[in-house]
């Protein structure tokens, strides 16, 4: 199998109200131009008004979403079960499991969205491998709650301002050279 970096699934919903303009997908486009990251797979799901039944959208573009909505308890038509035996490298696992994706489309509220992206991070692709390498082994991950970050908030504007202060001398030092 070929090396693959951290996989993440992100979860967004959107109210009844919200205005699809193609900003998202134009960030998505960016950074897979810059090899920061790669789409894997994107499923639109909309939960029925009427029936609380969750439904995959039909959008415009490549065919996506068999992934995710495998992850979701989908079953499309023509679908082989393509599930192995896969199992955690040096035995320790953390992230999201089915039950917790699935419970993603149950918290949805009746006619509201939720965009699902499965995301390969290209970036940390030897960040992983030299990690493994050194016999390091993963304890947890995820994005600061914003009471998280509120709570460190003056510390992480000051490392802020010195890097980019830093950067700043650098790059006049590049300058001058």
């Amino acid at each position: 199998m070929t090396e693959i970096g951290p996989v993440q699934l992100i979860a967004v919903g959107f109210g009844p109200e919200a205005e699809f303009k193609g900003r998202v997908l134009e960030e998505l486009v960016a950074l897979e131009r810059n090899d920061t990251l790669r789409v894997l797979d994107l499923l639109f799901v909309r939960k029925d008004p009427e029936s609380s039944e969750l439904e995959v959208l039909d959008y415009e573009g490549a065919e996506l979403g068999a992934i995710v909505g495998a992850l979701l308890g989908f079953e499309f038509e023509g679908e082989q079960d393509g599930r192995g035996e896969a199992t955690p490298e040096g035995g320790h696992a953390f992230g999201l499991a089915q039950e917790d994706i699935h419970a993603f489309g149950e918290r949805l509220e009746p006619g509201n969205a939720a965009g699902f992206l499965l995301i390969e991070h290209v970036w940390a692709r030897d960040l992983k491998r030299a990690i493994r390498d050194t016999g390091g082994f993963p304890l947890g991950e995820g994005f600061l709650t914003p009471e998280a970050v509120a709570a460190v908030a003056l510390e992480l504007g000051a490392m802020v301002e010195a890097i980019e202060e830093l950067e700043r001398e650098e790059a006049a030092a590049a300058a001058n050279t």
